[in-house]
């Protein structure tokens, strides 16, 4: 029984680790025109158990993109310099979108996965009560 609850230690870290990108994703898309903005970005970690990798994944240390900030003109904003420029935000939404739809599908698999690992169970006990 120990493979069904570590395959569904694994299915479950996945979600989680999906869920958190979701997260930082959905935070880039509602500040993408935030001046000064910069993008959040995590990456992925092996899990570990005594020194051994457990099969799963858990979310990193969330990082800032520090690429450069477009300079916007507008004169008008109330961040411009006196040249009338103001730093804009780094966050591309065709890229969000996009890490935001990989993140969804990730997320899915992981469930797909960890239902399937339940019926599994549920079946094999099903078999050792005959």
């Amino acid at each position: 029984m120990t493979e069904f609850s570590d395959a569904l230690k694994t299915a479950a870290s996945g979600m989680q680790a999906q869920a958190m990108r979701l997260r930082y994703t959905s935070e880039n898309i509602s500040n993408a025109d935030t001046p000064g903005y910069r993008r959040k970005l995590m990456s992925f970690e092996a899990e570990m158990n005594r020194g051994q990798a457990s099969g799963g994944v858990v979310a990193g240390a969330m990082k800032l993109d520090h690429s450069t900030l477009p300079r916007i003109h507008d004169p008008s904003h109330p961040m411009a310099d006196e040249a009338g420029y103001f730093d804009g935000s780094n966050v591309d939404l065709v890229m969000e979108i996009a890490d935001a739809r990989e993140a969804q599908r990730s997320y899915e698999a992981n469930l797909k996965m960890f239902d399937q690992v339940r019926k599994m169970s549920s079946s094999l006990m099903d078999l050792l009560k005959k």
